[in-house]
């Protein structure tokens, strides 16, 4: 069976490695400044032939928010919505992206055991644009699909 820490510590690997921002896993990520992104996982569902009935195959959604805010230490800094949607635009090129030239992913997910077959942005619930809330957010909803090795 496909052990969803291993996809999780995958998705926030190629995350953090493709984007050149911390990731969070379920938390602020160590240091805390923004900008960075938080990754939880919202889903998990098992699926399989319909007589061995083992549910090898997993499909997990996760929800990635890219967080801007006021830097601690700078005074004056401030969160801007410009910033969380480039964020957003990167987590959706890391996650999504392929090569034209050979449909194969930019950044490749490393599960152990498994093979990430699809990907794709599930849903995109918003975030906050408010300067005045002092954090702006982008939340986006993406699902990996996975069968074992």
């Amino acid at each position: 069976m496909i052990e969803r820490r291993e996809v999780t510590h995958a998705v926030a690997a190629a995350l953090a490695a493709g984007s050149g921002k911390p990731v969070g896993r379920g938390a602020i990520p160590p240091g805390g400044e923004p900008p960075y992104y938080l990754l939880v996982a919202v889903s998990t569902t098992l699926s399989g032939p319909p007589l061995a009935d083992e549910n090898p195959d997993m499909s997990v959604v996760y929800q990635v928010t890219a967080v801007t805010g006021p830097a601690p230490s700078t005074p004056g800094s401030y969160a801007v919505a410009e910033q969380a949607e480039w964020m957003a635009d990167k987590a959706r090129t890391v996650l999504l992206g392929r090569d034209p030239n050979t449909g194969q992913w930019l950044h490749p997910i490393t599960v152990t055991g498994a093979t990430v077959y699809g990907r794709h942005l599930d849903t995109e619930p918003g975030g906050s644009s408010d300067p005045s809330d002092a954090i702006i957010d982008n939340v986006q909803r993406f699902r990996f699909d996975l069968t074992p090795a």
